[in-house]
């Protein structure tokens, strides 16, 4: 078993871990869970070896081999497929051990590495690589391509079959579905149950959790707490805990009153029989776990709208896509839509089938290429999508950009509204190029609701948010008077906010008459009947010498793009390596205590404080040049 006794972890001089203690056995199941810098990441760093702790004991067993899911991906000219075996780290040494034999023509060793190939059934491994690959979305073709032709989101993906490669016996991933669509996230899930090693995750998905894990470690108050089961009875668990406390009493009761109220709104206004069954039993779950989430900093809602039009949008016949040089490049087709202030709608569907292009119609970003498209004059549009997030103004503040809305508020007014959404004392006027995407997608929420919105229009709002501001989200969502359109990969927020779905598939959007698990079911029928999760590119017309002549177009447009892409990942990297340094010599406790080092103290905070700043605007900028590279990808599809 691997244990930790009476740690103490710290990052520079913030204390993480106080006198922590916990142990994990061989086959667990383990959750992380906890409010965002209060050292998840760096526990997983403390247990691979990659930071040293202040005291106490970290037993690793000798022989377990563990593997980690890494944030980043090298731009590389390797082929996908075989970037993933590199995560069988004892396939690759043997290998490596068969090729030098074979060149030193030394048969003995030749006959070992053929035995110790052997044993690691070596020949099935590349059809393993390819079937990790494939549940991750990769089609056969992309599985050759190198992994610097893909996006910053793919090579996320690619890192996950890597580590899911490995056969370690403990996983150790953070956020490993960030950047999966609902399809991959429940092949994962399935996955992850089946393998035999233990497994810690940080996820903010709680449906995920739920479908994975049989433990929970949370960390609260620089402590370790271990609960027994899934991320539903850790909730029941500590909202039991939390009741026991008055002072969190009237809270939890109004909380609770909300959620009856909504239940009792839904059950009126149903009429599906196997959706309002399947939603109710969600809500009613919600309302037994509200109060572990009373002690939360997040609270909002939306306001009232100043006019909810009736309707607010018809379509009818239309065709959704693009224009590019050639023309129109059509998506999705006869699509007929009615939304009203009651509607409440979750677009269901594989990635790439045509949600976002169905979105981007809904809020006027992509104008119909045919049918008819009404859309009221009065109708205000809140639309939330992580583009927009990117492309926060860096140089701005969270408090001059409230301000804009209410220029007569005063200081403790704005801040007041900035607090509901976590924004607390000097975070207010520090630049958004600063702030990490949990807070820039608190922020752009934040603006949405200024809006006074009266119908909401969101592209996965739940990325990035931790599992408290999710449930804020949730609640915000609840009493919203409006109508809402959504895509997410979060189930819970799916299940707990819309009235009906709609699934975007072949070409087509139509009502999906079932829940999430009759649509679990549709896509592992899909998958089985060989349809395509992605929709076909229509036929061009052209030969296929002057396809491989546009192809090597597009690549040489995107090749200045792609080059800064990797300037950036290069540079970030460099910044991160010089501010661990800086940072570990910030853990030396006699920093802090020796009068003589007190001029190093000043100039490693100094440079800590320069480093961080420049980590922040390096970041944003790969962000922005990863964000303009997959628009120039698309744009040319």
């Amino acid at each position: 078993m691997l244990s930790l006794e009476h740690i103490n972890l710290r990052r520079g001089p913030d204390l993480l871990l106080e006198d922590a203690s916990f142990v994990l056995h061989k086959g667990w199941r383990v959750g992380l869970v906890g409010r965002n810098g209060t050292g998840k990441s760096s526990l997983f760093k403390l247990i691979m070896g990659e930071l040293e702790s202040d005291g106490g004991n970290l037993n690793r067993p000798a022989d377990w081999r563990l593997a980690m899911m890494a944030q980043e991906v090298p731009a590389l000219e390797q082929a996908a497929i075989d970037y993933v075996l590199d995560g069988h780290k004892a396939l690759r040494a043997a290998q490596n051990k068969l090729a030098n034999a074979e060149q030193a023509e030394d048969n003995h060793t030749i006959a070992t590495a053929h035995g110790e190939l052997e044993a690691l059934h070596a020949w099935q491994q590349p059809a393993r690589a390819a079937t990790l690959l494939a549940g991750l979305g990769f089609s056969e073709a992309q599985q050759q391509q190198p992994v610097s032709s893909f996006s910053g989101g793919w090579r996320m993906r690619l890192n996950l079959a890597q580590v899911l490669m490995s056969d370690a016996d403990l996983l150790l991933l953070d956020e490993p579905t960030n950047h999966l669509d609902l399809d991959a996230i429940l092949w994962l899930q399935s996955y992850l149950v089946q393998q035999p090693g233990a497994l810690l995750v940080i996820s903010h998905d709680r449906a995920f959790l739920d479908a994975t894990i049989n433990q929970i470690l949370h960390i609260e108050h620089q402590q370790l707490h271990q609960y027994s089961g899934g991320y539903s009875d850790f909730e029941r668990q500590r909202a039991e805990q939390l009741a026991l406390q008055q002072k969190m009493h009237d809270k939890q009761q109004a909380q609770v009153a909300h959620l009856q109220k909504f239940i009792a709104r839904f059950k009126a206004k149903a009429s599906k029989a196997k959706q309002a069954q399947s939603r109710v039993k969600a809500l009613e779950k919600l309302e037994l776990i509200a109060p572990a989430h009373v002690d939360s900093g997040f609270s909002f809602d939306f306001h009232t709208p100043e006019k909810l039009p009736n309707p607010m949008e018809n379509l009818d016949g239309v065709q959704c896509g693009y224009q590019n040089d050639s023309g129109a490049v059509p998506i999705l087709s006869n699509v007929s839509l009615s939304l009203r202030p009651e509607s409440r709608l979750g677009l269901l569907g594989p990635n790439g089938a045509g949600k976002s292009t169905l979105v981007r119609t809904l809020v006027g970003e992509l104008p119909p290429l045919a049918g008819r498209f009404e859309k009221d004059n009065d109708l205000i549009i809140g639309y939330f999508h992580q583009q927009q997030v990117d492309r926060l103004d860096h140089n701005d503040t969270a408090y001059q950009m409230l301000s804009r809305f209410y220029p007569k508020w005063s200081e403790s007014q704005l801040r007041n509204e900035l607090g509901r959404f976590g924004f607390q004392g000097d975070d207010v006027f520090a630049p958004i190029g600063r702030f990490s995407g949990g807070e820039k997608a608190r922020l752009a929420l934040a603006m949405i609701v200024q809006q006074k919105p009266a119908l909401l229009v969101l592209d996965e709002p739940a990325n990035h948010l931790d599992l408290d501001m999710r449930e804020a989200l949730t609640l915000a969502l609840q009493a919203f008077e409006g109508a809402v359109v959504m895509v997410s990969h979060d189930r819970h927020l799916l299940e707990t906010t819309v009235d009906e779905f709609w699934l975007v598939a072949n070409g087509a959007v139509s009502r999906f008459d079932g829940d999430l698990d009759d649509y679990a079911r549709w896509l592992q029928q899909n998958r089985k009947d060989g349809k395509p999760a992605r929709e076909e590119k229509a036929d061009d017309g052209m030969d296929a010498k002057a396809r491989r002549q546009l192809a090597a177009q597009k690549r040489e447009q995107l090749r200045p793009l792609k080059k800064q892409v990797e300037k950036l990942e290069k540079q970030l990297a460099d910044c991160e390596s010089q501010l661990e340094k800086t940072e570990a010599s910030l853990g030396d406790e006699s920093l802090y205590t020796d009068d003589s080092r007190k001029n190093e103290m000043n100039g490693l905070l100094g440079d800590q404080a320069r480093l961080k700043k420049q980590h922040d605007e390096l970041e944003g900028a790969l962000l922005e040049a990863m964000e303009a590279l997959e628009e120039a990808e698309s744009a040319l599809e």
